[in-house]
């Protein structure tokens, strides 16, 4: 989807059922250090846990990205431009089913210290899902999964 469009509007459509996601998120992990937000958009989730880490917005459409209050990187989930092991704390919310999730994942897992929190939600409708992540517990939401590594 082409998010240009509606990058001014996107945080009245979206924000909102975001921050119901985050919610249930921040019940299971305690972001510290540095954080990285993949498909971050406007920065909704970086804004939401940026008092408790360092927070690096990551989005490939740049009209949702110049919104984020923290720093802020233009690039795909597939091709994350971190070194190894770089990052304690990665989320996406509801966005990863717009990559190529066998590479964004191969991605997440290499840009991931060995103890990083992970959390990684999906709509449900959505045909790009996992069934299952090793090492991650599954939440079922209404209309989301939620993948959690703590």
């Amino acid at each position: 989807m082409d998010y240009r469009h509606i990058a001014r509007s996107y945080n009245e459509l979206h924000k909102e059922e975001q921050m119901k996601k985050l919610e249930i998120i921040s019940k299971h992990i305690k972001p510290k250090g540095l954080l990285l937000d993949i498909g971050a958009g406007t920065g909704i989730s970086t804004s939401y846990f940026k008092d408790k880490a360092t927070c690096i917005s990551l989005d490939s459409c740049y009209e949702l990205l110049e919104q984020s209050p923290c720093m802020k990187i233009c690039a795909k989930a597939e091709k994350l431009p971190f070194k190894k092991k770089t990052f304690d704390v990665i989320i996406s919310v509801t966005a990863l089913h717009h990559s190529d999730l066998r590479k964004a994942l191969k991605e997440i897992r290499r840009v991931a210290k060995s103890d990083a929190q992970i959390a990684l939600t999906f709509f449900k409708r959505s045909k790009n899902i996992p069934e299952k992540l090793g090492g991650f517990k599954k939440i079922d939401e209404e209309k989301d999964v939620i993948f959690i590594r703590y």
